[in-house]
């Protein structure tokens, strides 16, 4: 019988969010169990007050880097890990440090996914489901599938309280809008520099949208403000900026809100998706079928040269990869969603 679950699914935020299904879907087959989830604090946010995880562990990556950490920091880290008494752990990051956590956890059963990396196949095994080729949202699934889950519907847990509702109303008073006005959402960010949609076009859609009294908002990190500051400066009215001004879940519930997203392959994106604001994803160079917006009612819009798809994190041929989508698709794509 299995009482106890670990999932390791520490980082990037988009695919913490890829992996929120699994969480429902153990809870579906297995609800007497309890389901403990590792992660970092980048993602952390998105799995507090969700209703089919029971405890979250922080793993500080910053406290293992250094030998001296490892040794004061893993000894405790260790101990929390043993007394969960876990029956099965799903090791859906693929990584040593993911294979270490599994392992420190001492459950009989480990399972992955099809292409782990950095050795972490040898300690959980691969599963290789009918989905291995697939969406990355199924593949993590089929782990789930191979410990007994049915998986008789995907659900993306989000849950946001009212206080996180009210402070994002709140924020976005103060940079001078209201919420239940007709606004699009664009995600200028990536941690991938061809990732990201080049700002001019941005700009000349942020006038498109004013043009047809659709209110345009930008979102992102701290890091991303220098982007959001070339958009501001290039259109002809400025766009409501919240970039570096929210929470996971205070931007959750103002994407929720939002009529359409337009955005590449990202945290804010797969989130979209999640919540069920429909989704404009501009892909490049990563693959739609694997890492586009998961199930139906989005656009994606994937540049059509014969390098697209690559996985590489910047263009060998120094291409603006995702410049080659315009901004009239773009515009078109939006009309047809808000129709």
């Amino acid at each position: 019988m299995i009482n106890n679950i670990l999932v390791v699914k520490m980082s990037a935020i988009g695919d913490v969010i890829h992996a929120l299904p699994v969480s429902y879907a153990l809870k579906e087959s297995f609800p007497q169990a309890k389901v403990t989830w590792v992660v970092e604090k980048a993602a952390y946010d998105l799995l507090t007050n969700n209703p089919y995880i029971d405890q979250v562990l922080l793993f500080e990556k910053n406290k293992f880097r250094s030998v001296g950490g490892l040794m004061r920091n893993l000894p405790s880290f260790s101990a929390i890990l043993k007394q969960g008494n876990f029956d099965a752990v799903l090791d859906l990051q693929g990584l040593a440090k993911s294979a270490a956590i599994a392992y420190l956890s001492g459950a009989k059963t480990k399972l992955g996914f099809c292409n782990m990396r950095e050795f972490s196949h040898l300690v959980s095994r691969p599963v290789c489901g009918p989905n291995q080729n697939g969406h990355v949202v199924e593949r993590y699934l089929d782990v789930a599938r191979e410990l007994g889950c049915k998986v008789r519907e995907v659900k993306f847990p989000v849950h946001i309280t009212d206080k996180e509702k009210t402070a994002a109303v709140q924020i976005l008073k103060q940079a001078g809008m209201n919420i239940d006005k007709s606004y699009v959402i664009l995600a200028v960010g990536a941690n991938w520099p061809n990732k990201r949609w080049p700002t001019l076009h941005y700009a000349q859609l942020v006038n498109l949208l004013y043009e047809n009294n659709v209110i345009p908002v930008i979102i992102g990190g701290s890091g991303d403000k220098r982007l959001a500051d070339e958009i501001i400066a290039a259109a002809n009215i400025p766009p409501v900026d919240l970039t570096g001004k929210t929470t996971l879940k205070q931007l959750a519930y103002i994407i929720k809100k939002a009529k359409v997203l337009v955005g590449g392959d990202t945290g804010p994106m797969h989130l979209s998706v999640g919540i069920g604001t429909p989704v404009i994803a501009l892909m490049g160079p990563t693959d739609i079928k694997r890492n586009g917006p998961y199930g139906t009612g989005h656009i994606a819009l994937q540049v059509s040269t014969l390098c697209s798809g690559c996985w590489k994190r910047q263009c060998p041929q120094q291409k603006d990869c995702l410049g080659a989508i315009t901004v009239p698709e773009v515009y078109e794509s939006i009309t047809t969603l808000l129709r």
